[in-house]
């Protein structure tokens, strides 16, 4: 139900949505399905109107049992059954979550509950193949072609065709790379039969706990999905909103209750797939006579392209010269992107069995650091990295990256797992990176300055590379923040670790 009138309970009010008109009278609410085919769904029918009332009874009470009455027959005066209705108890308007939102009032509380609420029927539904192979990526696929099929099928609709297509593209590149995250997601059992449709509008926070109320019915297998994306949806509609610092609490809180170690990647993703969807949504209505559809057609639209942007994958080459501080900015980054280091010292010594911080010294180009040996080194660097990018990780590799084979390969890497590819050479004057080769303390690099100079000797040119100077470590931050993660935008909240205060 959306937007039924006043608030006051025993004022009859009608309202509509683009596929059914809400009456109510009294403590009741009678849903009629419109006669209507909207591509997505066809109520054209009285059995497809009838056979939609009967699931959206079922389905609901998994959520909402003492609301769903039960289905109602329309009759003409000579008692012809012409019509079916949704009968469901009436819920107080004043107490719809984006109400409480609107007006600024605690909602913590409400939200920890509907988290756990909509976690307990996402652990209790049904694990089939036929559910889980809606979470396959070429499902996703599918039904982001649907929704951007659509979009641009709209005759003067108010979403920018340059939009529309560079949403497509984004959100192309991330499924397509990502096959071992999603068979994984679907090899550990979270796709599910959920609710499908999870939106603000349809929350009712009562004294006795939230009510959460019409889940998709019309089409199954959009209703059986990943449970990250069911839960999206709300976080989705709560940004839009307005309130995205409840968008955050609440994934946080339904990733508790669920134990769901998705990558933050992967609720960006969600998050715009719902924003694209409901913008079409809008721009459907707008075309239907809604004058403020439009303002939020693109609205959501400029939301989805934000969380597409903030989930790109992306492979950083931190590089340079022994003493040039690439690991210190390796590890600095990693801090403010939450991404993982790859180090290709580290490597080296694992492969060779040996503690990381073991001192190994050799002469150049021999012992560890014999050609065949850097060359194991490299590949199971860009094997582990490639490992991690398909499953949703972004990833800083931490080497010298001084031959551009290597910096090839990596591309290839960068390319197949639908991934941006930044390049940073970190410099620093000879005097300071001899001192730094010279103070350090166990640490897993074995070059001295000596080696430094032979490896600037041999060193090829790194045209695509951005230099950075680390003489100044707060500037050399900063830009290699700008260069991993351009402006704009940024989306006004990241995914976090979970916490469980509601207010």
């Amino acid at each position: 139900m959306n937007k039924p009138g006043p608030a006051g309970e025993s004022f009859a009010a009608v309202s509509e949505t683009h596929s059914a008109a809400v009456f109510f009278a009294g403590g009741l609410a009678f849903k009629l399905k419109k006669p209507v085919n909207l591509g997505f769904l066809d109520f054209t029918s009285p059995e497809a109107r009838r056979a939609a009332c009967d699931a959206e009874v079922e389905l609901n009470r998994r959520f909402a049992p003492d609301v769903y009455l039960g289905v109602a027959e329309l009759r003409d005066p000579g008692g012809h059954v012409v019509d079916n209705l949704v009968m469901m108890r009436r819920m107080p308007a004043s107490r719809r979550l984006a109400t409480l939102i609107a007006a600024g009032e605690p909602a913590g509380q409400a939200l920890l509950e509907v988290a756990r609420q909509v976690a307990a029927a996402h652990a209790a539904s049904p694990r089939r193949a036929d559910i889980a192979e809606q979470g396959d990526r070429a499902a996703l696929l599918r039904r982001w072609d649907a929704n951007l099929q659509q979009a641009r099928s709209l005759t003067n609709s108010p979403l920018s065709p340059a939009v529309v297509d560079e949403v497509g593209r984004l959100a192309r590149r991330f499924v397509a790379g990502r096959a071992a995250l999603f068979a994984a997601r679907m090899h550990t059992g979270r796709i599910v039969d959920g609710h499908g449709d999870l939106l603000a509008d349809d929350i009712f926070c009562l004294d006795d706990g939230p009510r959460v109320l019409d889940c998709l019915e019309f089409d199954d297998r959009l209703r059986w999905l990943d449970g990250l994306d069911d839960a999206a949806c709300l976080a989705m509609d709560l940004e839009y909103l307005g309130s995205p610092a409840l968008a955050e609490r609440f994934m946080s809180w339904y990733s508790e209750f669920t134990a769901d170690p998705a990558p933050p990647a992967l609720i960006h993703h969600y998050v715009a797939y719902r924003a694209f969807m409901r913008a079409k949504v809008s721009a459907l209505r707008c075309g239907q006579g809604d004058l403020r559809a439009a303002g939020q057609a693109r609205a959501l639209a400029a939301l989805a392209l934000q969380h597409l942007r903030a989930g790109t994958i992306t492979m950083v080459l931190v590089g340079g010269l022994p003493g040039t501080g690439k690991s210190t900015l390796a590890a600095q980054l990693a801090a403010r992107f939450g991404w993982t280091v790859l180090s290709s010292d580290r490597i080296r010594k694992e492969l060779a069995g040996m503690p990381a911080t073991q001192p190994c010294p050799a002469a150049y180009g021999t012992g560890l650091y014999a050609p065949e040996w850097t060359a194991r080194t490299y590949a199971e660097l860009m094997r582990r990295a490639a490992l991690l990018l398909g499953r949703g990780e972004s990833v800083i590799a931490d080497a010298s990256w001084v031959s551009p084979d290597q910096r090839l390969a990596s591309a290839r890497v960068a390319k197949r797992a639908g991934a941006d590819l930044v390049q940073l050479r970190c410099a620093a004057p000879e005097g300071l990176a001899e001192h730094r080769m010279r103070t350090r303390e166990a640490d897993p690099s074995d070059a001295d300055p000596e080696i430094g100079k032979q490896m600037a000797a041999a060193e090829e040119p790194w045209p695509e590379g951005i230099t950075i100077d680390t003489a100044d470590s707060d500037d050399a931050l900063a830009r290699a923040i700008s260069a991993a993660r351009p402006p704009p935008p940024e989306v006004a909240w990241r995914p976090t670790r979970p916490y469980m205060q509601p207010d």
